[in-house]
C-alpha cells in the first residue's frame, strides 16, 4: 500500500471535521450557518439568488441567511428549523460536515441524531436570554454522547451592546454547568450572526476578545479519526462465495471495519458463537494486502470455514468483549408512542437485529437540574433514561465510553420497523445506583 496507517490517520485528522449546531429557538442557529457558509464563500449563485429572492418576497431588504438552511417549506413559513439540515462546505485549511439541528424542545431527539456522529457540539446563547432550559438540555445530550469538543456561541451581542461583562457571566455558567457533566473541552466565543461578528471576520466592536473566530476555532480544533489503536471491530455485513469454476473454494467475510486494525495472520475470533481462526487474507478493492484499518471496506479470509453469516462480529482472539444478554443502557427515547416495561422490540447491533425485551427503567433523568425520577415505567418522546433490556440471543458490545460506534444501539418497533430508541451502552453522567435484576422471567418467551 502505498499509504500508511498513520499517514491516513493524519490525513482525516488534518480534513475533516463533523460538528453540530444546537440551541433555543430564536437564538439564530440557521443564521449563523447562513453566515458561515456565505462568508467563507460556500454558497452557490444560484442558491444565494434563490434566498434573495425569498426574502425580498417576504418584505426584507437584505437575503435573510438562515433561508440557506431551513429547507422545509414549514420551516421558512415559521422561521424555525424542523428538520436536521446537513451542508457540507469547506476552507482550504479543512472539509466540514454540518448538522443544523431544531431547537424546539419537542426536536431534541434531533439533536442525537446530528450529534450522534459529531467531533464538535455548538451550542448558541441569545446574550439577552442567557442558559436557559434547552441549553442545559443540550449540554446535556452533547456530554451523553460523548462528543469531546463543545464550544459556547453567545449571539446577538450586538442587542446588548457588546458588553463583555454580559459574555463573562454567560460564559462562567455555561461552563460550570457543562464542566459537571464531564464535557472534556469547553470554549466560548461572543459573535453576532446576523452582523458577522466573530463568525469569520474578527468583530470590530469587541476588543477585548482576543481568542479565535468561529470558523478559525473550527478549522484549528484537534480532532483525531484516528480509530486504528482502538479495539479492533469487524460487523460482517455479507458473506461471498461465488462458487465459480475461477473461485470455487472462495469464501469472505465482508464489511466496513468499525475500528481497529486487522492484520493477515492475526488470531481472530467470532462473536457469539466464539468460535476462532487465522486470518489468511484480505481483499480491498480488487487487492490483496497485508493489513486494513477504519473505516476501510473489506473482505477477511480465514483459515479454516468457521460458520459466520450476517450480523456476526470478528474481533481479535486476545481483545474480544464480553457477550451478554442483559443490556444495561442509557438511552433518549425518540417515538411519539411510549416506551414502557415490558415492551418486545427488536435492539439493532451493528448488522445483527435480534428480539429484546424492556425489563426496567430505572430511570428518567430530569436535565434542567439533573435529577433522577426513579422508576418512571415509561419514557415518552425525548425522554433521557436508563433501561434495562434482555435479548433474545447474546451480544458482544462494548461500552459507548469505550466506542461511539460498537457502544451504540437502536430499539426498533417489530410491528412497523419504526426507530425508537437511540441507546449508549454502559455508564453515563446520569447513571443511578446500581439496579438489581428481577430474577422472575414468567412470561417471557426467551
Amino acid at each position: 500500500m502505498s499509504t500508511t496507517i498513520e499517514q491516513f490517520a493524519d490525513l482525516s485528522a488534518t480534513t475533516l471535521l463533523r460538528f453540530a449546531t444546537a440551541g433555543s429557538v430564536d437564538d439564530g442557529k440557521s443564521t449563523l450557518v447562513g453566515r458561515l457558509l456565505h462568508d467563507s464563500k460556500s454558497v452557490l449563485t444560484d442558491q444565494l439568488e434563490a434566498v434573495e429572492a425569498a426574502s425580498a418576497k417576504r418584505g426584507q431588504d437584505a437575503p435573510d441567511l438562515a433561508l440557506l438552511t431551513d429547507g422545509l417549506r414549514a420551516e421558512r413559513e415559521q422561521g424555525i428549523t424542523i428538520d436536521v439540515a446537513y451542508r457540507y462546505f469547506a476552507t482550504p485549511r479543512r472539509r466540514f460536515i454540518l448538522a443544523d439541528t431544531p431547537g424546539h424542545v419537542q426536536y431534541t431527539r434531533n439533536m442525537v441524531t446530528g450529534a450522534s456522529t459529531a467531533d464538535l457540539a455548538l451550542v448558541l446563547v441569545d446574550a439577552r436570554n442567557g442558559v436557559v432550559e434547552q441549553t442545559r438540555r443540550h449540554a446535556a445530550v452533547a456530554a451523553l454522547l460523548r462528543v469531546p469538543h463543545v464550544v459556547l456561541a453567545v449571539n446577538k451581542m450586538d442587542l446588548v451592546g457588546y458588553e463583555e461583562a454580559v459574555f463573562a457571566a454567560i460564559a462562567e455558567e455555561f461552563t460550570t454547568y457543562a464542566a459537571e457533566l464531564g464535557v472534556p473541552e469547553i470554549t466560548a466565543i461572543p459573535i453576532s450572526a446576523l452582523a458577522g461578528d466573530n463568525v469569520v471576520e474578527p468583530s470590530a466592536h469587541m476588543d477585548w476578545y482576543g481568542g479565535p473566530t468561529v470558523l478559525e476555532h473550527l478549522e484549528t480544533v484537534p480532532v483525531s479519526h484516528d480509530l486504528t489503536g482502538c479495539h479492533a471491530r469487524l460487523p460482517v455485513q455479507y458473506v461471498i462465495r461465488p462458487q465459480t469454476a475461477e473461485h470455487p473454494d472462495y469464501r469472505g467475510y465482508a464489511g466496513q471495519i468499525a475500528a481497529g486494525t486487522f492484520r493477515v495472520g492475526e488470531s481472530v475470533t467470532v462473536l457469539p458463537s466464539g468460535r476462532t481462526s487465522k486470518i489468511s487474507g484480505i481483499d480491498l478493492l480488487g487487492e490483496s494486502v497485508d493489513v486494513a484499518w477504519t473505516p476501510q471496506s473489506v473482505t477477511l479470509l480465514l483459515d479454516d470455514d468457521v460458520d459466520i453469516s450476517r450480523g456476526d462480529l470478528i474481533v481479535p482472539s486476545g481483545d474480544a468483549p464480553a457477550t451478554t444478554q442483559d443490556v444495561e443502557a442509557t438511552v433518549c427515547h425518540v417515538a411519539d408512542q411510549p416506551l414502557a416495561v415490558g415492551h418486545r422490540v427488536l435492539l439493532k447491533h451493528g448488522t445483527r437485529t435480534v428480539k429484546a425485551i424492556v425489563k426496567d427503567i430505572p430511570s428518567r433523568l430530569t436535565l434542567d437540574d439533573l435529577s433522577l425520577h426513579p422508576h418512571p415505567g415509561q419514557l415518552v418522546a425525548n425522554d433521557i433514561g436508563r433501561v434495562m433490556i434482555r435479548t433474545a440471543e447474546p451480544l458482544p458490545l462494548d461500552s459507548y465510553a469505550d466506542s461511539r460506534r460498537t457502544g451504540a444501539f437502536i430499539l426498533i418497533d417489530p410491528a412497523d420497523g419504526t426507530t425508537l430508541t437511540a441507546g449508549m451502552v454502559g455508564e453515563s453522567f446520569a447513571s443511578p445506583e446500581p439496579v438489581k435484576a428481577d430474577l422472575d422471567d414468567d412470561g417471557w418467551d426467551f
